[in-house]
């Protein structure tokens, strides 16, 4: 048995890499929903309690923060190596994918000073994440 007929003509390698992308991707989408969970249960707390909205921009980014270390540590723990560039990939897939969102939904979106300064914090956040996940056992 050929197993080229088996893999349809492809190299190990590239699926490897296939599997590896999925991955990334199934780590930015854990980081995005973790997010979502997050973000309604402090919006509940902020609807139902009596937390001040002066608290909304350090908590977003910490909750943005977490689901992008968690998201991108799952994801290169799963890859085992590379996790810089892996978990930087989730970050930058979830901030990418958030910013689309946002100028898609929100006439009023504008990319900006503070939008590239989120971005760049995200990628650097999922390289702590990655290099945390490649590390765990």
């Amino acid at each position: 048995m050929d197993i080229s007929n088996i893999t349809a003509g492809k190299k190990i390698e590239d699926i490897s890499k296939e599997k590896n992308s999925l991955k990334i991707i199934k780590g930015s989408i854990i980081a995005i929903i973790l997010s979502l969970i997050l973000l309604t249960v402090y919006a509940i707390l902020l609807s139902y309690t009596t937390i001040s909205e002066g608290t909304m921009v350090p908590v977003i980014i910490t909750i943005t923060g977490i689901s992008i270390l968690i998201g991108s540590s799952i994801s290169s723990m799963h890859i085992k190596k590379k996790g810089m560039l892996n978990g930087a990939l989730v970050g930058l897939i979830y901030m990418l994918t958030l910013y689309i969102l946002s100028s898609i939904l929100l006439s009023s979106f504008e990319l900006n000073m503070k939008s590239i300064i989120m971005i760049l914090v995200g990628i650097v956040t999922g390289m702590i994440g990655g290099v945390i996940g490649v590390n765990m056992k």
